[in-house]
C-alpha cells in the first residue's frame, strides 16, 4: 500500500490552495485526488468576473482564478489524479479510491486534508406542490449547461432563492436573451452579496420578491406556470397573495450544503450549525491528522476566503507533520448573541498557532452593531460594525498573546445597536 506524507481530497480552489501551501512548507510527498476531469472545481463554470480581489488584487473570472492555482501546482510538481473518486476514508488515515486508469486503490497518509466542496439543495428538499415537468433546475445545473455545455435551459425564467448563484444566473440568462420575470426569496432579506443584488438584479430591472416563495408548479411535459405567494413571519404562505407567472423554467437557488459523507462515515465530529466538521485553530478535526477546509467545512461567500482557509489548513497540517506534539487543553470559541456559528471552534492556550482569525455569520441584517469578544467576565475587545448581512462572512482575530492567557471559553457576539 502506497504511503504519502499528505493526501488532499478535492482539486477545487480549496484543494489546489492546500496542495500548493503544503509544497511551499516543505511537504513534498503529496497527492491530490479529484473526481472531475480537470482541476478547479465549480470555478470552471463561473465565467463571470469578481474573483481574486483579495488573493491576487485583481478581478478574474472563475476559470482564470483556478488557472492561477493550477499553474502554481504545476510549477511545484504537485501530483493531481483526475477522474479519481474517493469512496472511503478511515480514522487510521487510509483512503480508498477508484479510477479508470488505476482501478480500486487503497493508500495511507500521515495527514489528510478534506477539500470536498459542497452541493446544491435540490427540489426534493423544499415543499413545492404540483406536477413534475421538465424545466426545473438548480441554478448551478443551469449555469453548467449554459457556460460549459452551451445550452440555454429556457426562455421565460423565474428564480427561487436569492443565493449568489441564482442572482448571477438571473443576469446571465438575461444577457443570453431570456426573460427573467423575477427572483423570490422566502426570507425578508436577500441571501446574496449586496454587489450581486445591484449588478445582477437592479441593473437589469429584475424584481426581487422578499418574503415570497413558489408554492406550486404547473405543466405536463414542460413547466408552463408557477404560483408565487407571500409568506408570514413563520414562513407560511398567506392566502389571498397568489401571483401567477407563465414561465417555462424555474431555477432553484435555495442553499448549499457541505459534502461530508466521507467525514461522517469516518467518525469526524460535525457542527450542525455549518453541516461541516468541527475544527481547531489549525483546521484539524477531532480525528488526529485529518483536516478540513473550503466549502466542505462551511459555505463561503468569496472564493478568496476558501483559498485563505485552505492555506491555513495546509499550514496546520505541515505543522502537525513536523512536530506531532500534544498541544494541551482546549478552550472553546463559541458563537454568542446574533452569531450563527464560529470557525474554528477552539484554540490551545499552551500552544497557540499564532494569531487566529475566526470566521462567522450574523443571524439577521443589522445596520449597526458592536462586535464583542469575551472570556468569562473579561471583555477582550469591542469593535463597531455597520451594514451586517447573513450573506456576508465576518471575521474577528485573537492574538497569540491573548490566546496564551485564556483560562475560560471565549464568546464572540454581535450586539445590535438601535438609535
Amino acid at each position: 500500500m502506497r504511503h504519502y506524507q499528505a493526501v488532499v481530497i478535492g482539486g477545487g480552489s480549496a484543494g489546489l490552495s492546500a496542495a500548493v501551501t503544503l509544497k511551499q512548507n516543505g511537504i513534498e510527498d503529496i497527492v491530490v485526488l479529484e473526481k472531475d476531469c480537470e482541476p478547479g472545481g465549480i470555478l470552471e463554470q463561473c465565467i463571470h468576473n469578481g474573483f481574486g480581489l483579495q488573493t491576487f488584487k485583481e478581478q478574474l473570472s472563475g476559470p482564470a482564478y483556478a488557472e492561477r492555482y493550477v499553474k502554481m501546482a504545476e510549477e511545484l510538481s504537485v501530483d493531481i489524479r483526475l477522474n479519481t473518486m474517493v469512496t472511503e476514508l478511515h480514522p487510521d488515515r487510509t483512503v480508498r479510491y477508484v479510477s479508470a486508469s488505476e482501478g480500486d486503490v487503497t493508500i495511507s497518509a500521515d495527514a489528510i486534508i478534506l477539500a470536498v466542496g459542497c452541493y446544491e439543495r435540490a427540489r426534493g428538499a423544499i415543499n413545492i406542490m404540483g406536477t413534475r415537468p421538465a424545466g426545473i433546475y438548480t441554478a448551478g445545473q443551469a449555469q453548467r449547461y449554459l457556460n460549459i455545455e452551451g445550452y440555454l435551459v429556457g426562455r421565460k425564467v423565474f428564480i427561487l432563492g436569492s443565493g449568489d448563484i441564482g442572482l448571477i444566473m438571473a443576469r446571465r440568462m438575461t444577457l443570453e436573451g431570456a426573460k427573467v420575470y423575477g427572483v423570490a426569496e422566502i426570507m425578508p432579506y436577500s441571501n446574496g452579496l449586496p454587489r450581486n443584488i445591484q449588478q445582477c438584479l437592479k441593473d437589469f430591472g429584475i424584481p426581487l420578491y422578499l418574503s415570497h416563495t413558489v408554492t406550486r408548479t404547473f405543466g405536463k411535459d414542460r413547466l408552463e406556470k408557477i404560483e408565487l405567494m407571500q409568506v408570514d413571519e413563520k414562513m407560511n404562505p398567506i392566502p389571498g397573495t397568489e401571483q401567477y407567472f407563465d414561465v417555462d423554467t424555474l431555477l432553484l437557488s435555495v442553499g448549499l450544503i457541505p459534502e461530508n459523507h466521507l467525514a461522517e462515515d469516518c467518525g469526524i465530529l460535525m457542527d450542525p450549525a455549518i453541516r461541516g466538521p468541527k475544527v481547531d485553530d489549525t483546521y484539524m478535526t477531532n480525528i488526529e491528522g485529518i483536516f478540513a477546509c473550503g466549502n466542505g467545512l462551511h459555505v463561503h461567500d468569496l472564493v478568496d476566503f476558501v483559498s485563505l482557509q485552505a492555506k491555513r489548513a495546509a499550514e496546520g497540517a505541515a505543522r502537525y507533520l513536523k512536530e506531532r506534539k500534544d498541544r494541551g487543553p482546549q478552550v472553546s470559541v463559541k458563537p454568542g448573541e446574533n452569531v450563527s456559528y464560529m470557525v474554528p471552534s477552539c484554540v490551545y492556550p499552551e500552544d497557540p498557532a499564532g494569531n487566529t482569525e475566526f470566521f462567522f455569520r450574523v443571524r439577521k441584517p443589522m445596520d449597526q452593531a458592536v462586535l464583542e469578544i469575551r472570556t468569562g467576565d473579561t471583555v477582550l475587545r469591542t469593535m463597531k460594525k455597520k451594514k451586517l448581512m447573513p450573506s456576508e462572512m465576518e471575521r474577528a482575530v485573537l492574538t497569540a498573546k491573548e490566546i496564551a492567557q485564556l483560562k475560560e471559553d471565549v464568546t464572540i457576539s454581535m450586539r445590535e445597536v438601535t438609535e
